[in-house]
Order: structure tokens, then sequence, then C-alpha cells
């Protein structure tokens, strides 16, 4: 996709701080696309939802927040409250691109990651959602053997400048106060990958085979 202005881009996540670890270099390097950012928890955190709102100012993004449970115990979501929740949040427009987690989730295990992916291409398929693209976080663990990799072999890869990583390291560390020794700091990646749709059909398809396991 090209790098231009008339490039507009939801970027829907879980919790606030998703959007940068997973996605935050390829945001960082498109300055003029017009972002604009979900995060579906924490809306009512003060803590979380100030540093977020900080983070977007970085990006050069703009956003919102919804209210979703996201408690130590996490309880799956009702589907249909998920999907609710980002269309109420969502502007109603058309996008030339929608980001998004993977149906499996970036690592071993959170449900809100799975529930927000499987809704967002739920929604794209029914057409509630207006897009041209799609990509879906590519990442993976090893089921818990090493922090969260980027997928070589999806279709979007890409090794991050080191300029551009190490902005992205400083939102984690400095804006969302995590320390070095932190999951997400030690986590944060210098290599972005993502699945790329542009058919809708292909997209549903895709996701079904995760319900499955």
């Amino acid at each position: 996709m090209k790098d231009t202005k008339q490039n507009v881009v939801a970027v829907i996540v879980a919790h606030p701080d998703d959007e940068t670890l997973w996605a935050g270099g390829t945001i960082i390097s498109h300055p003029s696309w017009k972002w604009f950012i979900i995060s579906l928890t924490r809306k009512s955190d003060a803590d979380r939802s100030v540093k977020f709102f900080k983070a977007l100012n970085i990006l050069r993004a703009s956003g919102t927040m919804g209210d979703l449970d996201d408690g130590p115990e996490q309880k799956p979501l009702d589907k249909n409250e998920v999907e609710d929740t980002i269309l109420q949040l969502l502007p109603s427009e058309y996008y030339d691109l929608v980001i998004s987690h993977h149906p499996n989730g970036e690592y071993t295990r959170h449900l809100r990651h799975e529930e927000t992916g499987r809704a967002v291409i739920n929604l794209w398929h029914s057409g509630k959602i207006s897009a041209r693209e799609l990509w879906i976080f590519a990442y993976e663990d090893g089921d818990k053997q090493y922090h969260p990799r980027a997928l070589k072999t999806e279709t979007l890869y890409k090794v991050l400048p080191e300029k551009t990583w190490q902005k992205k390291y400083a939102i984690i560390k400095n804006t969302f106060g995590f320390n070095e020794k932190s999951w997400e700091a030690e986590t944060t990646p210098k290599e972005e990958s993502f699945r790329k749709f542009t058919n809708s059909d292909v997209a549903m398809q895709w996701s079904l085979n995760f319900e499955k396991q």
C-alpha cells in the first residue's frame, strides 16, 4: 500500500499498548496515513487510559477506548458484545486498511486478543466494517517457549530500521512505563509481520479454522 495521504487506517486492539507492540513500527513508518486506533478495554483505568492517549500523540494518531471486561479471570465475552463495542467506537467510514489481532492471538494465550481478531474479521465479512484490506498481526511464541516473534513466512514481514524500533521501544518503556525487564519491554519486536487479506470471504474461511482448535 502506497504511503499517500489518502490512506485511512483503523487499528483495532484489545489493550492500550497492543497497537505499539504489534504495529508501532508500521504506524511510525507511515506518518502521512490517517490513523484511528481503538483499544477495546481499560477506558476506566486512569493510568493506562492516560498513557494510551499520550502514545497516540507520539504516533500521530487519533483514537478512542472501550471498557470491555479485562479482569484477571478472563472469562469469555459474548461475541456480539465485542462486535457491538467495535461498531460503537469505530467511526462509520470507508477504510483503506484495517489492522487487528490474529484469531489465535500473538502469544499463548490471551482471550481478549483472540476475541478481538475474530470479531473484526466477522464484521468485515458481514459488511459492517467497510475496508479495502485487512492486515492481521502475525506472531508466535512457540507455545510459551520464547517471546513472541514476527512470522517471516507471512504476507507482510519487515525488519524495522533501528531508529524506528527505538521510537517504538521508547513508547513502551517511557510512555507506558514498563521497565526494561518487563515482559512488554523484552518482547517489543524488532520485526513486524502481518497476514494481508483483500477478500473477506477468504479471511472468514481462514478464521474459522482457528475456531475449531
